[in-house]
């Protein structure tokens, strides 16, 4: 592909609360036949688009082939509005949802996202209804999953179990009983920041990546 040296695209597009801050992150110049919108940490603690989590997500599908979108969440960097506790959040993601399949309505749809932005995505996924749903140690308990509603494509979370944000065993026990029969990776020994194992995340992706979705790579 050419571009390969081609930094992140910013935008600035229409959230429900106001403009929301975003990148793209993509190598082609023809419409790519993935994309993914990925969603980032909790914002009242310091989580952005920037994390390196989100950012490792962004890189792994631009690796592939694929545009990744990741956006700051209403009154994070220079998106407006103000924190709302996962809820108007889970609008945020409908809107960068909106506007990938607006400007490429062939591609593939990935949702994914990483802790709070993980739990965020998997609210937006149901109304969504991506081809592939990707949660990474996701915060289910902080952020509002009552009346969730699984999502009709495979669905894989990621999560490590030495985890000290976000429960492994609460998410452990929350998969046993959750719709749509998840795809779980404990990854032992893995912190909630992926500190020196990112790369065990890209390989995650890679071998759970579903055989019905376009692999560009």
């Amino acid at each position: 592909m050419s571009g390969a040296s081609r930094g992140p695209e910013v935008l600035h597009f229409p959230g429900p609360a106001g403009v929301l801050e975003g990148l793209i992150d993509w190598d082609g110049e023809w419409p790519p036949a993935l994309v993914a919108v990925l969603c980032h940490p909790h914002p009242l603690f310091g989580g952005t688009l920037h994390n390196k989590v989100v950012h490792t997500l962004a890189r792994s599908f631009r690796a592939a082939g694929a545009a990744a979108l990741r956006f700051n969440f209403r009154g994070v960097g220079a998106s407006a509005g103000t924190h709302d506790g996962g809820v108007g959040e889970t609008d945020d993601a409908h809107s960068a949802v909106a506007l990938v399949r607006a400007r490429w309505p062939d591609a593939a749809l990935v949702l994914g996202g990483f802790s709070f932005g993980g739990a965020v995505a998997m609210r937006a996924a149901a109304a969504a209804s991506p081809a592939w749903l990707v949660s990474v140690a996701p915060a289910i308990d902080r952020v509002p999953l009552d009346g969730f509603t699984a999502p009709g494509c495979p669905w894989l979370i990621v999560q490590g179990d030495a985890d000290d944000v976000v429960s492994p065993a609460g998410v452990q026990r929350w998969v046993a009983q959750a719709p749509g029969a998840p795809t779980l990776r404990m990854l032992a020994g893995v912190g909630h920041f992926f500190h020196g194992r990112l790369h065990e995340l890209q390989a995650c992706l890679r071998e759970e990546w579903p055989v019905a979705l376009p692999r560009i790579a």
